[in-house]
């Protein structure tokens, strides 16, 4: 090995590690406490409304509370997941809420939070075609989560013509 070559390799590897070092130091759950955190609420709140569009209510104000309504159901169906599962889907939503992780598997650049509902809406049909099984596996999780929330409220039924359970 040559003395540039080294160096080289020390430079990059020093590099990676300080990256690592400073991504593990705002490395926030998206799981803690019984519920999502904030930014994965933010993450969620943005898929819902690119998934969900055309079913979530127009007005703004009304929006806002039928998110609100949306994210406490999400935390409920997350915390009836078995502990592993949300342990991986933490990690998944803490790595989704950073920068480089919100780039490498969902494409996006602005923070979920700031990019336009088109951009949100590219960056998942661009996983659900993706080659990566890994890609796929993020959208199927983020939209199955999300419309299983959404639909499993009783409100959501007329939309869908769905009369309710039958009853005894």
């Amino acid at each position: 090995m040559q003395r540039r070559t080294l160096l080289t390799l020390g430079l990059v590897s020093g590099t990676a590690l300080a990256v690592a070092g400073a991504g593990a130091a705002v490395w926030t759950p998206g799981w803690r406490e019984g519920r999502l955190s904030q930014p994965a609420r933010v993450l969620f709140a943005s898929v819902a409304r690119a998934v969900l569009e055309g079913v979530l209510p127009q007005d703004p104000a009304v929006q806002a509370v039928a998110l609100k309504g949306h994210l406490d159901r999400l935390d409920t169906l997350i915390a009836g997941l078995q502990p592993a599962t949300r342990a991986e889907l933490s990690d998944l939503l803490a790595l989704l809420c950073t920068a480089p992780g919100r780039w490498a598997l969902a494409g996006l650049g602005p923070a979920w939070s700031e990019a336009p509902m088109a951009d949100v809406q590219s960056a998942l049909q661009a996983m659900r075609v993706s080659g990566s099984a890994v890609r796929r596996q993020v959208y199927q999780a983020l939209r199955d989560l999300s419309n299983g929330a959404w639909f499993a409220d009783a409100g959501s039924w007329e939309l869908l013509g769905y009369p309710g359970p039958f009853r005894l």
